[in-house]
């Protein structure tokens, strides 16, 4: 295998700040999932009521999972600005500013005025501050992930990217637990705290990302001169088929949790197969699972390659589409939390786990922000939309229109995985071996 396979990677061993790194670059990302996903939650629960009470009961979830559409419409807005930036000026910028724009929007949702006292106008504020959260999230993946990948060892990026990724279901079970605790709150305050709650996560975040150092990947692109004028755009001419590819696999992971897990939440409420309070408590057993669960699966790429794990869960997923209704359909409890576990821990973990290191070595450094971030991001807008489609589809079809479209997902991860390459197979592993045998290691820098 060509040496050049393995350019532009970071050091063999990683940099001396390679943990701290990555545990910066978690600590925003659970913040940022923490904002995100509160307001699914608070979208399947509440939002109906307080922002849309004059429509019946569906029309009121429809119309909120409408503004949670909106967050994920955003969010290419946020990969492309991100992208750019992250190209052009650096890794970290970009970190520190999507978390503070995201901590502001998110508090802002805690303060917001309802129907009752405001009229239409709090679904429109509603809806332009969940725009304002979905440029943010859109913009942070990019810049958290590169910062782990290009200061991670060779042979352990998948672990150290799986690390950032296993931010989604700590902040998921962040959020999941402030609710848990918030619904016994009365009246609004059961969905204004979490968010308001925030505010305390933003600032120990700000702290802990403004000593993470840049990429060394990306001040080896600035002091070659390699810096490109519009990354979007030549990653657009020179590497589109492999933006659609990761498309492809990001759908299967992101509008699959959407069916799981976002609409399930709705599914178990309206159908009266769980309690609010019960259907927490699966999130948060699954979220905690997931935490471990994620970093595992990074860790699992980096022994058999990025491209199995995606075949094998997204078969599996598949498989899993009709089943997994079928079991919650019993209203048994432990059916419920075994349901949402398997579906979280296996189903989204494996992929997000696999989606860190992968995402990267898909494209040149100089344009790897931007590819990485639109392939990330452009499936959110099919995935935001995903839990009003699945409500019209459950209308249709009852359960078996969601379990169908958990299946067309999961069969679309599977094809892109197969017609996308493995970036670390047998000859990079092995590559790899010999150089961090042959190359000496730096002294880890623990503060």
């Amino acid at each position: 295998m060509r040496s050049e396979a393995l350019t532009m990677r970071g050091p063999v061993h990683g940099t001396p700040d390679a943990r701290r790194v990555a545990w910066g670059s978690t600590a925003g990302a659970v913040i940022e999932s923490y904002d995100f996903i509160g307001f699914g939650t608070a979208a399947a629960l509440y939002f109906g009521h307080a922002f849309f009470p004059n429509a019946s009961p569906v029309i009121g979830t429809l119309s909120a999972f409408a503004t949670l559409g909106v967050g994920f419409g955003a969010r290419p807005i946020g990969g492309i600005i991100g992208g750019h930036l992250g190209d052009k000026i650096g890794r970290k910028p970009v970190l520190v500013a999507s978390l503070i724009v995201m901590g502001l929007a998110t508090f802002a949702i805690g303060l917001l005025p309802t129907y009752e006292t405001a009229g239409v106008l709090a679904p429109a504020l509603l809806v332009t501050v969940r725009i304002i959260q979905g440029v943010a999230y859109g913009a942070e993946w990019g810049g958290a992930i590169l910062m782990t990948y290009e200061h991670a060892p060779w042979r352990r990026k998948g672990a150290f990217t799986g690390i950032v990724q296993a931010g989604f279901p700590i902040g998921l079970l962040l959020a999941n637990l402030v609710f848990l605790v918030s619904v016994n709150l009365s009246g609004d305050w059961a969905w204004r705290v979490p968010f308001l709650a925030s505010l305390i996560l933003v600032i120990v975040g700000l702290v802990v990302r403004a000593k993470v150092p840049e990429s060394p990947v990306f001040e080896d692109v600035r002091d070659s001169g390699d810096i490109v004028k519009a990354p979007i755009v030549q990653v657009l001419r020179e590497d589109w088929r492999n933006v659609l590819r990761g498309i492809g696999l990001r759908i299967a992971e992101t509008a699959g949790y959407a069916v799981a897990i976002t609409y399930m939440i709705s599914y178990l409420k309206s159908e009266e197969l769980a309690t609010s309070g019960e259907t927490i408590m699966a999130l948060c057993i699954a979220s905690a699972v997931g935490i471990g669960a994620t970093i595992a699966w990074g860790g699992l790429t980096d022994r058999i390659g990025r491209r199995p794990v995606y075949l094998w869960v997204t078969l599996f997923g598949a498989l899993w589409a009709i089943p997994m209704f079928l079991l919650v359909n019993t209203a048994s409890l432990i059916a419920i939390v075994v349901t949402v576990l398997v579906s979280y821990a296996v189903c989204q973990n494996a992929l997000a786990g696999a989606q860190g290191a992968w995402f990267p070595e898909l494209f040149q450094a100089k344009t790897r922000s931007s590819g990485a971030s639109l392939a990330y991001q452009i499936s959110a807008m099919i995935s935001g939309g995903t839990p009003f489609v699945t409500t019209l589809l459950f209308l249709w079809l009852s359960w078996l229109g969601p379990a169908l479209l958990f299946l067309a997902y999961s069969a679309l991860g599977l094809v892109s995985a197969l017609l996308t390459r493995e970036t670390w197979g047998r000859a990079e592993r092995e590559t790899a071996a010999r150089a961090t045998a042959e190359t000496p290691a730096e002294p880890v820098r623990l503060s």
